[in-house]
């Protein structure tokens, strides 16, 4: 029977990039990095700062079909608990940001991109 997700991968270019933009400018914490289990390959995930259930691996991309997947591997759905602040923090960060906060019925949100193209919707659910 299958539990839960714990795991998604994001192909990268370069991993020692992608981690800088993930932690630097999305405040995401290193979950794993580690060089030593299987030779030859780092194995690096990181997860939202508050959450450790789901992790993001930073995929190095070496075969055709993942190089070709880079920045286009869909919209990804973020949580905020200050939609505002997020949004300003990642502007100042230089991080490509669509529009602006966009209040809908199933609460606040923007999109934005990271540094390979890939897009993240972030959302503040309404206040009930």
């Amino acid at each position: 029977m299958i539990t839960r997700l714990t795991h998604v991968t994001i192909w990268v270019k370069n991993q020692e990039e992608a981690l800088r933009f993930y932690v630097d400018k999305l405040g995401f914490k290193i979950h794993t990095d580690d060089s030593t289990t299987m030779p030859g390959y780092r194995w690096l995930t990181v997860a939202a700062a508050q959450q450790s259930e789901v992790e993001i691996v930073l995929g190095p991309a070496a075969q055709p079909e993942e190089i070709a997947a880079i920045g286009k591997q869909g919209t990804w759905v973020l949580g905020s608990d200050d939609i505002h602040a997020d949004y300003e923090r990642l502007r100042a960060a230089g991080v490509k940001v669509y529009s602006e906060p966009n209040v809908a019925p199933y609460g606040t949100d923007f999109v934005f991109e990271d540094l390979y193209g890939n897009t993240f919707d972030l959302v503040q659910a309404p206040a009930r």
